[in-house]
């Protein structure tokens, strides 16, 4: 079975995070590092949810809004100066990828309602 696109997308973007964090300060890495860590895991365990719920709609909802708050988390170290202005760049791209993909799974599940 062929994984979703948008899961190894995800993958790809946490082992970014991961190495990212790294530069966090000592006493932030288990502050907002912590709380940002366990927000991107918690996006990839709503995208395997999704993928094996029938009815994905309130899910995708979730995916959306945990997808902002990992936007918020990196936006919010990067202005802290906690986050290199190049490895922001990298890893909003990473997220910014996978919000569009989210938006893409959004419309075809309405798009399949109607």
């Amino acid at each position: 079975m062929t994984d979703l696109k948008i899961k190894l997308k995800c993958e790809d973007m946490i082992k970014y995070g991961l190495l990212a964090l790294n530069q966090y300060p000592r006493s932030e890495k288990y502050g907002m590092g912590a709380v940002t860590k366990s927000a991107m895991y918690e996006l990839l365990r709503l995208i395997i949810s999704c993928n094996h719920k029938y009815y994905k709609k309130t899910t995708l909802q979730d995916m959306d809004v945990q997808l902002d708050i990992l936007r918020t988390f990196i936006r919010l170290a990067a202005e802290l100066g906690y986050l290199p202005f190049k490895k922001y760049e990298v890893w909003s791209a990473k997220v910014d990828e996978i919000g569009r993909m989210i938006g893409g799974w959004r419309k075809t599940i309405v798009l399949q309602q109607k």
